[in-house]
């Protein structure tokens, strides 16, 4: 081996001890429930599809929620004592959480759902960008109080307003700054990691982590539940045969849909359906942008078109919708009567994702004439769809 290669080879295999042992470390939650001084372990909570998070429960009312990020929280009973010589890596939240700040979207809709939407008293959303009602009207009733986004909060709001716990999507991770100013505040930053969840009904999963911290496991439980039951008792044997293609047009005129692995395509999978695109990998986005000649060559023959609403708006009419491309008039869906839209809340309404895999399925069938779907409507010429 030259001197030059075996000095290439000598950095090459640094940079992957570098990666593997420091800074790019894998956090993983524990296998087995952790001791802690003081108290006695009881269970660990069962999980169908979840994998990014555990919950270990002890007596006295304590448990520990791990979570993908490597971080254990101790929910602490209010009016009980926190343990001593916890884990120098273990947060501890005081339960019920009351005065929270919701920086993470998906996460307001499993409060509301669970009936604890009271318990959030900060957004990190204003009230026109919330789909869920419960959070847009205790915005606009001043019930809850816009407190920044979750790169720029205020914090002497939350700070002077005894705000003791930030619940963040993983954006929080471009922001470093912000989760550390948090923390030196006292404001615990805790990270919803569900969207790294493999399987759709995982993130519906998220509201046991959420019952935890509520003092409210059994209702999480039975929510739960009832979305694994619309998943199970659809007949999935057999595929229908179905294509579908998910997407949007944005301001540039590009096609934008989703990866191959992404769980919306999933979704779809889970209700009998088969993707068009079957090979989207890219980035770390969960979205492809595809320009309009690659898109169209094999979109057209989907059988179903479902047109992802959420990020331009909801369109009321199939004319509409050809009016951002004339092309889609030739598209099979369009000619065979198949096309549908979704309802601006469906990335909202993590809890419902079952009910999501449902409507899809009532699509593919033809079942939604007997079963309406909660989050789809049918497009038609000329006529309104609300």
């Amino acid at each position: 081996m030259s001197k030059v290669k075996f000095i290439f080879a000598s950095i090459t295999a640094l940079f992957c001890i570098m990666i593997f042992s420091g800074c790019g470390e894998v956090k993983v939650i524990p296998e087995n429930p952790k001791d802690i001084v003081g108290l006695t372990f009881v269970e660990r909570t069962d999980l169908m599809y979840a994998e990014e998070f555990a919950i270990d429960r002890y007596q006295d009312g304590y448990s520990v929620i791990y979570t993908a990020e490597g971080v254990g929280y101790l929910l602490v009973p209010n009016g009980r004592e926190v343990p001593e010589k916890l884990d120098g890596n273990m947060k501890v939240i005081t339960t019920p959480v009351e005065n929270v700040y919701m920086a993470a979207t998906s996460v307001m809709g499993l409060f509301d759902d669970i009936g604890s939407g009271s318990a959030v008293k900060f957004s990190g959303t204003k009230a026109d960008g919330w789909y869920i009602e419960y959070a847009k009207n205790a915005l606009n009733s001043g019930d809850m109080l816009y407190a920044g986004k979750y790169s720029e909060p205020d914090y002497e709001l939350l700070v002077s307003n005894g705000c003791p716990l930030a619940i963040e999507s993983t954006m929080i991770e471009h922001s470093p700054d912000v989760k550390e100013k948090l923390d030196e505040l006292g404001i615990t930053v805790f990270t919803d990691y569900s969207s790294y969840e493999s399987h759709p009904l995982g993130r519906s999963e998220w509201i046991k982590v959420y019952g935890e911290m509520l003092g409210k496991s059994e209702e999480a439980d039975r929510l739960f539940s009832e979305q694994a039951e619309k998943l199970n008792s659809l007949d999935t044997s057999a595929a229908t045969g179905k294509t579908a293609v998910f997407f949007y047009i944005n301001n540039s005129g590009q096609a934008v849909t989703r990866k191959s692995g992404d769980y919306v395509t999933k979704m779809i999978e889970l209700a009998g359906g088969e993707n068009v695109f079957k090979n989207l990998g890219g980035d770390g986005f969960s979205t492809v942008t595809l320009e309009w000649e690659e898109f169209y060559s094999t979109a057209k023959d989907a059988d179903f078109i479902i047109y992802n609403s959420t990020i331009g708006g909801e369109i009321s009419t199939l004319d509409e919708l050809i009016s951002k491309n004339g092309l889609i008039a030739d598209f099979k869906a369009v000619k065979d009567g198949n096309v549908w839209c979704t309802r601006n809340n469906l990335y909202q309404e993590t809890m419902k994702l079952g009910t999501v895999i449902s409507d899809f399925n009532a699509v593919f069938t033809g079942n939604y004439k007997t079963s309406p779907p909660e989050f789809l409507y049918k497009l038609e010429s000329g006529d309104s769809n609300e």
